[in-house]
Parts: C-alpha cells; structure tokens; sequence
C-alpha cells in the first residue's frame, strides 16, 4: 500500500548500563524504508516485551512508559494522516523530524508564545500595562511546565495543540497547579490570544478553541458595610503607620482608584470639573481606560492633611502610599484593632466604592462604571448582584409610589 506506515518499539539488549538497563527506541518505516530514535527512556532488559513493544507488568513505572509510548504512536499516526491529508509526499525521515520538531517548515508553539511576550513588554506604558506583561510570563510558563509534564518535551508544533491539549491544559492548572477556575480561564484565555496569531499567520489550519468557551464563575466580591467604614474612619491609631496606611485605604473607598492609581496620582491630577468642583482625573494603571472621579468631602479631607507630607512632596505625589505588600500587611492589623474579619486587602476599597458608597445610594451603574474605569457595564453588574439592601430600597420606593396610587385609585372608586 502506498505511504503505509508502521512502528516498532524495541531495545538493543547488547547496549545497557549498570543498572542493567537499555534505551527504547522507535523505528518508522515508510515503504520500507526505515528512520529511528531514541525515546529518552530506559527499561530494565527482563521487564521488556519483545513481543507487545511494551514494558511488562503493572508498575508506576511500567504504566508511565506504556502511555508514553502510546502517546508517541498516536503523534506519529496523526503526522502521517496529516501528511496524507494534506497530499504530500514523504519518506520515514519527514515523519521523525516533523515529531522531533526539526522540520524546517515547523512553527513551534513556545516559540511563537515567546515572541508575543516579547512584543508586549516593549509596549509597556503605550498599549500593555505591567500588569498584563506580566500574566502573558505566567501564562507561558504555565504551558511551557505543562507541555514537559504531560508530553515529556521541552516544546512541540503549534499545530499538535488540539481541543484535548487546552483541556488537559485545564485539568493540569486546577490540579497540578491548584489555580482556582476563574484564574485558570484567565491563564488560558492569554494562551487563546497566541493561538488565535499562529491562526492568522495560516502556521495552523484549524482553531482549536472554535469548540471551547469560557466559562467564568460569578465570584462575590467582599466589601466593607458602611459602619465598618465609619468605624475604621473614627478609629484613633497611635501608630503612625497605621494611621496613614488607614487614611489611603480609605481614601480608595471614597474614589474607587486601585493601588496602582492611588500610588501614582499627583497634584496635576486634580482638576476643575464640570460642575466647578474639584475632580481625580486619571488613566488607569490596569486598562489605560480614564477615571473621573468628582472629589468627596472625606477625600479632600484626606488630600488636605497630607498636603504637605515630607515623603509625598519629595515624590512629587498627592499621597505617602507604601509599598502594596506593606499596605496589606498594616491592613491586617487596622483590621484586627478595628474588630473587622473580613480579608481586608487594599483591592477591598475599590469593592467598598462600588457598592457601599456608590451603587447603595443610588449613584447609577452607568456612573460606577465611569468612575471604575470599567470598559464594559458588565463588568461593574457583577457588584450590583450582590446588593440585596439596594434591591430592598428600590422596592421600598415602589411600594410607596403603588401605595399612593392605590389610595388614589381608592378614592375615585369610592366618589364615583
């Protein structure tokens, strides 16, 4: 038969170590003619079936070798359907070299994955943020760590990544690695954003994501009530520290800036609003998305009484704000002394703006969402679900209105 293929797995027993093991090997042959490799696995000499190609029994070991060896199989089986699809003509040699990834013509994955980062960190502060730079590294190295744990390589063809290879990708993440769902989606939607490239480079042929969606877990996001706020603002700190990391903190709570933005804002930043009020016009550090944000009387408390802070001027910033690992860990003590339980993190500000201080007084969502900085109103809904005392308000309203429109309706049934 034309481009018939077959494999053979086998060991030289007259070449072993000490330990009395043999290399495997595998040998192609592609009408009759032959190319072969190591695998980059030993077994010992009485535990191989000459016979089955396997390695005997039923150990951890003898099932690692026995999957990887089937694993390969199915590489090299694929290849050479490929190679047929695709209506080329090859020999053994083509077969063993698109699998080693020495095909000339061959794009390999963390290649293109690395040339991506590559491209994002010199486009920091005009199209990427850190931030951004930073989870396309992570993401990377999570695939990168996948593809030697479950392939046993240290790279393989972008076109060998199939729906089965991003659900493994997935199950590896969540198990191996112990992210939590939403971030694993998140790791995998950077990797997504690579494939869609070699995609439309026509280096794959096929998307292998057309049949995979993301599906984010709705998270409650916790916030501060407002007599936690109100306690923690009259709250005496002896320690000066603490006294200035608790007056950020909640100077977040009244703006909704993230650390990033509050550690960056300088007096240019304060600006004349529409209304002739002072305003926080800023971009944010994150989405590069502007905030305008009208100036709270606790604010400007807050921006009045470290006006002329030593280290803020000397910073040619608006506030003293410390390091966000420092942040934090003072946070947790200002949270103790206040009798607060919840995990008070500064990101936890951001939250309390949008639901105790805006959303619960009736400020609209479409506001919120400006103000956050937010690119899409969806974004800002997922703290609107949880505000079950402004659900209880609106509602309150409306019995009132129906109320009074019921005593008039009472009264025109009653004088007709």
């Amino acid at each position: 038969m034309k481009n018939s293929i077959s494999l053979l797995f086998y060991i030289k027993r007259a070449k072993f170590d000490r330990n009395n093991k043999a290399n495997i090997y595998l040998r192609i042959t592609v009408n009759g003619k032959r190319a072969e490799f190591s695998i980059n696995r030993k077994v010992n000499l009485e535990k191989w079936n000459s016979e089955a190609n396997k390695v005997k029994g039923f150990s951890k070991e003898a099932q690692e070798i026995n999957q990887y060896i089937d694993l390969i199989s199915n590489k090299i089986y694929k290849i050479h359907q490929h190679f047929i699809d695709e209506n080329k003509s090859f020999t053994s040699l083509n077969v063993r070299d698109v699998y080693l990834g020495k095909h000339k013509n061959e794009k390999m994955l963390l290649k293109i994955f690395q040339d991506h980062n590559n491209q994002v960190e010199k486009l920091i502060g005009k199209e990427f943020a850190k931030g951004t730079a930073l989870r396309y590294r992570t993401a990377k190295s999570h695939v990168e760590d996948f593809i030697k744990f479950e392939y046993k390589l240290n790279d393989i063809p972008v076109n060998e990544v199939d729906h089965k290879f991003i659900t493994g990708l997935e199950y590896y993440l969540k198990t191996e690695r112990d992210c939590a769902h939403n971030t694993t989606i998140k790791y995998i939607t950077n990797f997504k954003k690579v494939i869609r490239i070699a995609y439309a480079n026509g280096w794959i042929l096929k998307d292998p994501f057309f049949n995979w969606k993301a599906r984010l877990k709705t998270v409650d996001r916790e916030f501060l009530s407002e007599n936690e706020i109100q306690n923690m603002i009259e709250k005496e700190f002896s320690i000066p520290r603490l006294d200035q990391v608790r007056d950020i903190f909640i100077f977040s709570c009244f703006t909704g800036l993230a650390y990033a933005d509050v550690k960056k804002l300088s007096k240019e930043n304060i600006v004349l609003g529409i209304d002739g009020d002072q305003w926080i016009k800023t971009k944010r550090t994150k989405t590069n998305t502007i905030s305008n944000i009208p100036i709270l009387p606790t604010v400007a408390t807050i921006i009045e009484k470290y006006e002329n802070h030593k280290e803020a001027l000397n910073r040619n910033k608006l506030l003293p704000v410390l390091s966000n690992q420092k942040m934090n860990a003072y946070l947790k003590e200002i949270g103790a002394i206040c009798g607060i339980t919840k995990n008070l993190t500064f990101h936890l500000a951001r939250h309390t703006f949008a639901t105790t201080v805006t959303l619960t007084n009736g400020v609209s969502i479409e506001s919120v969402s400006k103000m956050l900085g937010h690119k899409s109103l969806k974004t800002t809904q997922h703290y609107a679900k949880i505000l079950d005392k402004k659900v209880s308000y609106d509602m309150n309203l409306l019995k009132e209105k129906l109320k009074l429109k019921g005593n008039s309706n009472n009264q025109n049934l009653q004088s007709s």
